[in-house]
């Protein structure tokens, strides 16, 4: 099985190596497996699961959801539990799009306004 290194899993993820720790810590991925010498060893699942997580965070998903979709997801959970997850935050995320939306056409109108 082929691993990398925190450097190169942070240059591959686009996360600092601080923050592979956090979210080791956080729970949000791992465990990570060491080397004989103690040192963090990232499989591509482990990269998959920081991809996973980045993109939540991107999409607003805070700690504490991370933390409750990691833990739906670890135990015994339905897939309609999954889904009903994922769908309330989509849904969050729509109402977020919409006011973007809104901020944005401000701009633009005070960027005609002033041009």
């Amino acid at each position: 099985m082929t691993t990398l290194t925190p450097a190169a899993t942070a240059d591959r993820t686009g996360v600092s190596i601080d923050t592979l720790r956090y979210y080791e810590r956080e729970g949000l991925i791992g465990p990570i497996g060491r080397s004989a010498g103690g040192r963090r060893q990232y499989t591509e699942d482990d990269v998959f699961w920081i991809g996973l997580v980045t993109c939540f965070r991107e999409a607003g998903l805070g700690i504490a959801a991370l933390r409750d979709f990691v833990a739906i997801l670890r135990a015994d959970h339905s897939a309609q539990d999954r889904v009903a997850f994922l769908r309330e935050r989509r849904a969050a995320l729509e109402e977020r799009v919409v006011a973007l939306r809104q901020a944005m056409t401000v701009l633009d109108e005070k960027i005609a306004y002033y041009s």
